[in-house]
């Protein structure tokens, strides 16, 4: 009777190269050979959503983790050397970030250490819930980049904060490569002193050691060695406290951050090429005119006279219009109130949070005794609190140019359209043709100001005018400003210039008047990331080497499969602090599954041991009496609880009609009470596999707990406990089945088993067998052999 029940079956259309199950649904993760990520439930492997590559995020994939809650995916793309963290319940990218290194391996833990100040940590409610507003959401109104922010009432960036309990993402990459992001958002630590190329990480979930797997290769045709290292981090287990406030913080600001440059994204959008027009028209007008009158005279005699020159009419009545001045006015009009509403309700409101979670951390740095030894450095936070606060003002500065711009043009345009109508010999209307002293003076002042022709602009920008003000501080360079605003006058500027102490104080925030808001926000980004980066090289530094272990060579003839799916695989049993390391070793034709320990714990050798494990014949149906007694190798073998291993097994003298095997093999039946206190003896110099034969063997002969995998050429397992769901993948990698592996229900099995026994009788293709659960649900044979039609109503995460 077979011991797990299959819910699921496909054939997909592309190779798959990493699948990872959620740790909290029935949801499993797959990328593929093509860079597209997909969602899939367990329920006859239905597709939920696939996320296609794109040329901004990348296409080829090389890692997959699931923040510990399940709420959030994070795949690594080694083509662009970036990290994406992507919303479960759709396709789009939350946040990414770059690294500087080729992506490997990903792991995502949650810290399970708890102590009463922990506690009182993760149950007091976050202070700035209560002294700072809601952040609004973004207007919908916008493209792609403000999605994460577009639905009102919407708490999509607490979405990026997670729980409050600690959780950090490990990134492993080539030549020694590992960073920690706390929360998967900002770095605490830069890992150095590891060699060779990443295969695997797993941070202990008590913070005392992070246990490394790497494959290093001194040239192109020798054989890589595979090398196990164990690095002590217990600079983080020692102020965990301290490490998950820092760490909220950082998260706090890194999201902000996000914010904030979405916020600078949407109002980019909202100003408009249009409100450009008036420049280039002038310009033209400029270039091909005849008289050596300026534009401004040209303007200023049309005002004070009523009369314009020949030229000037043809400007205004041929190529401005009258209908193309109102379409410049409203655009203008629009623009600008789109652009003011965004810079006082998002850029603001997010600047001042920025302002409060620094000025905490700020005080948090204060106190030496705590959170010196983390790297927070009080003078670099002050330095990132003084450019949020040049970065406030400069926000300011565009709102009084929007105001005084909105004002002008209102003022100028009115004006303009009677004098055209005049012009046309149209009618006017008497509240139109009104126009006091006051009036005339403001339109002469705005012309004197903004009808200036400038040769040297003309050579910067290819245009003698900048009458449009705003979008100068939109632009993403970093040329000075063209028209910079005018502080002459200005009684603050002159009682501060003429105030030398004033001047140099620390309680003064530095004003840009020649810089964009662009620029600004980008030496803000700077200096935030350089004040917040001291701690991630301080906690780097104290993580030391405690191990380092070379276990074996791989095979040069080793197929091309992706190293993602591989062994070796490391597992942390949180409830002993012992890190496990599973790898197989080629011995007389047979891979016998190897089980390394290492206490999280450096300091203690208790519970550090390795042992081999070789599978006795347990099939009746394959016993063959002149047969070797070890007749199974290991093809693939994970973790699928603290006490249970899954493994995909093969007999060793593989023949037509010998079938695969899928098995949990328990720890139980491996360990006695005796290994569990005997130390591994080892030559350090030389690798672990010539050292095999010292290494103790278990034989096991399984009872009930397998199943005989018909007509598949299993090669792969992704297994999760919590779940109790398996994914078996083929050698091919493109044909999967998935299994509930704690069946409690007899009947269903045996149900199942004839329903297969039936199909295969009746000469179906194997690949359709599905169980009984499922057989409603398929149409007819050929449907699952259709790989991805059948996928393309794609089901929601709601059951």
């Amino acid at each position: 009777m077979p011991a797990f029940r299959q819910v699921g079956e496909k054939q997909l259309p592309q190779e798959v190269v990493f699948m990872a199950w959620s740790p909290k649904r029935d949801l499993i993760a797959l990328a593929n050979r093509a860079g597209e990520v997909l969602l899939h439930r367990l329920a006859n492997f239905q597709r939920v959503w696939s996320l296609p590559p794109n040329e901004n995020t990348g296409k080829e994939v090389t890692a997959l983790a699931w923040r510990p809650d399940g709420k959030i995916l994070a795949f690594g793309l080694t083509d662009t050397k970036r990290i994406i963290l992507c919303d479960v319940e759709k396709p789009e990218s939350l946040h990414s970030f770059s690294v500087d290194s080729s992506i490997t391996y990903m792991h995502w833990m949650e810290v399970t250490e708890e102590s009463s100040v922990l506690t009182s940590f993760y149950n007091a409610e976050d202070e700035s819930n209560l002294l700072l507003p809601k952040l609004p959401a973004l207007p919908k109104n916008y493209s792609t980049t403000a999605k994460i922010f577009s639905e009102e009432k919407s708490d999509e960036i607490m979405k990026l904060l997670g729980d409050v309990r600690l959780n950090a993402l490990v990134v492993g990459g080539s030549s020694g490569f590992i960073e920690i992001y706390a929360y998967g958002m900002f770095k605490i630590a830069t890992v150095t002193g590891v060699a060779g190329s990443c295969r695997g990480l797993c941070l202990s979930s008590d913070l005392k050691s992070l246990s490394v797997i790497t494959e290093i290769q001194d040239s192109s045709d020798s054989e890589a060695e595979i090398t196990y290292f164990q690095l002590d981090t217990s600079l983080l287990s020692s102020y965990l406290p301290e490490v998950t406030r820092m760490a909220r913080k950082f998260t706090h600001i890194s999201t902000l951050l996000q914010y904030i440059k979405l916020s600078l994204t949407c109002m980019c959008e909202a100003w408009e090429e249009i409100l450009m027009q008036m420049d280039s028209r002038l310009t033209k007008f400029v270039q091909e005119k005849n008289t050596t009158t300026s534009v401004q005279d040209e303007f200023m005699q049309l005002l004070l006279w009523g009369k314009a020159s020949l030229e000037l009419q043809a400007l205004l009545m041929n190529q401005l219009t009258v209908k193309g001045l109102k379409k410049l006015g409203q655009s203008i009009e629009s623009s600008y109130s789109s652009i003011q509403k965004l810079v006082i309700s998002h850029l603001q409101s997010g600047s001042e949070a920025l302002l409060y979670h620094l000025s905490e951390l700020k005080g948090m740095a204060l106190w030496k005794q705590k959170y010196e030894s983390l790297g927070l450095d009080a003078s670099g936070i002050e330095e990132a609190i003084t450019a949020v606060g040049s970065f406030i003002l400069k926000a300011n500065e565009l709102l009084q140019v929007i105001d005084s711009s909105m004002k002008n043009f209102k003022a100028f345009f009115r004006w303009l359209y009677v004098a055209m109508l005049r012009m046309s010999e149209d009618h006017v209307l008497p509240e139109l043709n009104k126009m006091t002293q006051k009036d005339i003076t403001f339109v002469a002042d705005f012309l004197t100001e903004h009808f200036n022709e400038a040769p040297e602009l003309y050579n910067r920008k290819g245009k003698y005018f900048n009458v449009e003000r705003v979008g100068q501080y939109l632009k993403d360079e970093d040329d000075d400003l063209v028209s910079p605003p005018n502080t002459e006058g200005n009684q603050w500027f002159n009682f501060l210039k003429n105030s030398t102490h004033l001047k140099e104080s620390p309680l003064l925030f530095p004003y840009y008047p020649e810089k964009s808001l662009h620029f600004v926000k980008r030496q803000m980004e700077g200096v935030i990331d350089q004040c917040l980066q001291k701690p991630a090289d301080v906690i780097g530094k104290s993580v030391h080497q405690a191990v380092s272990m070379s276990l074996y060579k791989t095979s040069q003839s080793e197929d091309s499969t992706p190293q993602l799916i591989k062994l070796p695989f490391l597992w942390n049993d949180k409830t002993s602090n012992i890190h496990y390391v599973l790898f197989t070793i080629l011995e007389n034709s047979i891979s016998k599954i190897y089980i390394l320990r290492r206490h999280t714990d450096t300091s203690r050798s208790v519970s550090n041991g390795i042992l081999a494990v070789e599978f006795g014949n347990f099939l009746n149906s394959s016993i063959n009496e002149s047969s070797d007694s070890r007749c199974y190798s290991c093809l693939d073998a994970h973790f699928y609880d603290d006490e249970t291993v899954t493994v995909v097994l093969k007999e060793s003298v593989e023949q037509e009609g010998k079938e695969r095997v899928l098995a949990q093999l328990p720890l139980s039946s491996v360990y006695t009470d005796e290994d569990q206190d005997k130390e591994l003896i080892w030559d350090s110099t030389k690798r672990l596999d010539e050292q095999s034969g010292e290494i103790s063997t278990r034989t096991v002969f399984l009872e009930n707990q397998w199943r005989v995998l018909e007509n598949m050429k299993a090669q792969y397992v992704s297994v999760n406990g919590i779940r109790k769901v398996s994914c078996v993948l083929s050698s091919n990698l493109r044909h999967v089945r998935v299994f509930e592996m704690d069946v409690e229900d007899d009947g269903e099995v045996e149900e199942e088993e004839e329903e297969e026994t039936t199909q295969i009788a009746a000469g179906e293709p194997d690949e359709l067998n599905q169980s009984a659960d499922n057989q409603d649900n398929v149409c007819g044979a050929s449907a699952e052999e259709l790989p991805d039609e059948t996928e393309e109503h794609e089901s929601s995460l709601d059951p």
